[in-house]
């Protein structure tokens, strides 16, 4: 039994389980620390909505307010709830911890206590009292968030389209109750102010009309910016929607706006906000976008003048440095200007000598260097000379050069000028401030969205042309002068395709498509019936495939084919056909052979991967299956519409089908009448018989 003493308790050794007769070092030594309740864990790390606005003391709207603006979102565990309360809406803890911190918070809580203090004075009815505090209202910026959440200026522009489509719809939205009017006209000259400076940089490379509005892409120093444009209709205001939310959103983007805004117009040394014309400038969008376009163009003839007026003085500087110079350095300076003029003489005497052996074209350079000269005009298009346009940003600019559009009061101005004038063309409407009169000559193109012309228009001059708006957001997507004979008046449309789609990696291209890619080429366009008389005839030849390709004995075709020979050696046609036939079956073949070969190797491969591969490439092929079933579903239905066109088509006397149709049963009948109307009372058929017999 050891050293055990008989009759004495056995000791408790530092194995034993503890208990409560264990004192509390020992305990600690044991079992550590005893933690508290949600402080570690999932339970310290994500906290509920109503402890955090226990932890800030702050009001729900308030905090709603303060996570938008600091760009904090609620979050949700991986796994596990906190407490299990699944469905409840948390936060990270280091983001509660972030905003307890905000400057912003501090104002809140100040503008609580005023209006607190404000509405005190107001119900004792002391009104002195109560103006004199309202005039004290604590006021915050948001231009440390702004710094904060995009630390450099390619952050903030690729992260502007929100933004954007934001503040033109509360440009486009009506002034109520809920949305105040200096909320829409902020938003209006905002959205003028970027659109001035789009159309002026000609920064805007794709455009398309949707359901939803006129979607715009503007690519600004190599970063494309994409926004929405609403329809100028009017606008319903839903009653589920919160607009709170919303106004602070474009609170935020408000100054995050004006932050991007000041340095785009700085780099081109224009001062930003731009002067309004006559103070404040109120109205559409389309009238603020105007004297936005004017303000912006004066700035910039203005900065060109300072230019000017810069380097003049720099020049008399120059001179007046020159004067201050002393008789000895005078007199060297004019030996050194007489010993270069000797130089430059004997220099113009060899050259006159070796042009008179040899006549040399001097024109040549000198209009090569006339026209680089020109580029490197047209490249500057700001008379400051800070934007330089690329080679892309040159193409679209000479696209509508020389162009003079008049959009008709039925067309929206708006989405329609900015690409006009992004393209290099002039613009011109019905309304004040236009810069080009409706009866104006110089005017080529004239915008109308009517189904035919109205009989005031015939007075007007008869060298513009009158087109309809899809025609400009067409012509700017492709960067081509599409026909305008598919765009005039009354006409109907083709398709209006969507310029961020990829036909190659979609595996489909529309009709159109290929149409403006031949015009591209300089290839005529293909008439719809030749493309309708290829389509029929890819699918005689896949029908002869895989007619083809049923057959299973070969001899037997071979034998088949030399008796068919045999008969139509006589027949040319016959012939070829035959030909066509054989070569139409030894493809199936080949195509047959190698479908079986790529499928025995697939099998092979796919017995070589393992269970993970093997089933993400089973994903991948039905990925690929069901795009390639999208895409027949597509030809098959191009392929019908092109039918229903066909047999609606009229025929060389203008005759439509249902014309045909009754033209076809009035002969018809006609021949029936003459047959029963014989006078001998004999059928052609009984002739016909009588002349066999006889």
């Amino acid at each position: 039994m050891g050293n055990r003493v008989k009759g004495r308790p056995k000791k408790s050794t530092i194995k034993a389980n503890s208990h409560s007769k264990m004192g509390s070092k020992r305990k600690l030594s044991r079992m550590g620390k005893k933690q508290k309740k949600n402080h570690a864990g999932l339970e310290a790390t994500f906290i509920g909505r109503s402890k955090c606005l226990k932890m800030l003391q702050v009001t729900i709207k308030d905090f709603r307010r303060l996570c938008i603006l600091k760009g904090i979102y609620p979050r949700e565990p991986r796994g596990k709830f906190p407490g299990h309360k699944k469905g409840q809406t948390f936060y990270h803890i280091k983001d509660i911890r972030a905003i307890a911190h905000e400057p912003v918070l501090e104002k809140f809580r100040e503008f609580r206590t005023f209006t607190k203090k404000v509405r005190r004075a107001a119900g004792r009815n002391e009104q002195d009292e109560a103006l004199r505090k309202n005039a004290m209202c604590p006021t915050y910026t948001l231009h440390h968030l702004v710094r904060e959440r995009y630390p450099r200026f390619n952050d903030a522009l690729s992260d502007i389209d929100d933004a954007l489509t934001l503040t033109y719809l509360f440009a486009a939205l009506p002034s109520t109750s809920n949305i105040k009017s200096k909320v829409v006209n902020k938003a209006k000259s905002l959205a003028a102010a970027w659109g001035a400076y789009c159309s002026t940089a000609a920064c805007i490379t794709k455009s398309f009309i949707s359901v939803k509005g006129v979607y715009f892409e503007a690519t600004i120093r190599g970063v494309p910016v994409r926004w929405v444009v609403p329809h100028s209709f009017t606008q319903f205001m839903p009653e589920d929607v919160d607009y709170r939310v919303m106004t602070t959103f474009f609170e935020f983007y408000e100054t995050l706006l004006h932050f991007v805004l000041y340095k785009l117009y700085t780099d081109i040394e224009v001062r930003y906000p731009l002067p309004a014309e006559g103070g404040e400038v109120k109205g559409s969008t389309s009238f603020i976008l105007g004297a936005n376009l004017r303000s912006l163009s004066n700035a910039l003839n203005s900065t060109g003048n300072i230019s000017n007026i810069v380097s003049e003085s720099v020049e008399d500087g120059d001179k007046k440095k020159k004067s201050g110079k002393t008789k000895e350095e005078r007199k060297k300076e004019k030996e050194l200007i007489k010993s270069v003029g000797a130089a430059l003489n004997s220099i113009n005497e060899d050259s006159d000598s070796e042009e008179e052996e040899d006549d040399v074209d001097v024109a040549g350079p000198l209009k090569a260097a006339l026209e680089s000269m020109a580029d490197d005009e047209a490249r500057t298009v700001l008379p400051g000379g800070k934007l330089e346009l690329d080679d892309e940003s040159m193409k679209r600019r000479r696209l509508f050069s020389g162009f003079k559009f008049f959009l008709s009061r039925e067309v929206p101005r708006g989405y329609l000028e900015l690409v006009c004038l992004a393209f290099g063309g002039i613009v011109g409407w019905e309304g004040p401030n236009s810069p080009i009169a409706v009866n104006d000559p110089s005017i080529t193109h004239h915008v109308v969205d009517r189904p035919k012309l109205p009989a005031s228009y015939s007075n007007l001059p008869k060298s513009r042309e009158f087109i309809q708006p899809q025609w400009i957001l067409d012509c700017a997507n492709n960067v081509f002068l599409l026909p305008v004979a598919k765009y005039t008046v009354g006409v109907t449309l083709p398709p209006h395709l969507s310029p961020w789609v990829d036909n190659e990696e979609e595996g489909y291209k529309p009709a159109y498509a290929e149409v403006i890619e031949r015009l591209k080429n300089g290839e005529p366009a293909v008439a719809e019936n030749d493309d309708q008389m290829e389509t029929d005839e890819a699918a005689d030849d896949s029908e002869e495939m895989e007619d083809a390709a049923k057959e299973k004995d070969s001899d037997t075709e071979e034998e088949s084919d030399d008796d068919s020979e045999e008969e139509d050696e006589e027949d040319p046609a016959a012939k070829k056909k035959q030909d066509k036939k054989k070569l139409a079956a030894k493809k199936a073949k080949t195509e047959k052979r190698r479908k079986q070969e790529e499928e025995e190797a697939h099998a092979l491969a796919k017995t070589m991967m393992s269970r993970k591969a093997s089933h993400l490439y089973g994903r991948m092929q039905h990925g690929i299956g069901q795009r390639n079933a999208k895409v027949e579903n597509l030809k098959s239905k191009r392929k019908a519409i092109e039918e229903e066109n066909r047999s609606k088509k009229k025929d060389t006397l203008g005759r439509t089908p249902l014309k045909q149709k009754v033209d076809r049963l009035r002969k018809e009948r006609k021949r029936l009448e003459d047959e029963y109307s014989n006078p001998t009372g004999v059928s052609s058929k009984k002739k016909s018989k009588k002349k066999r017999s006889t």
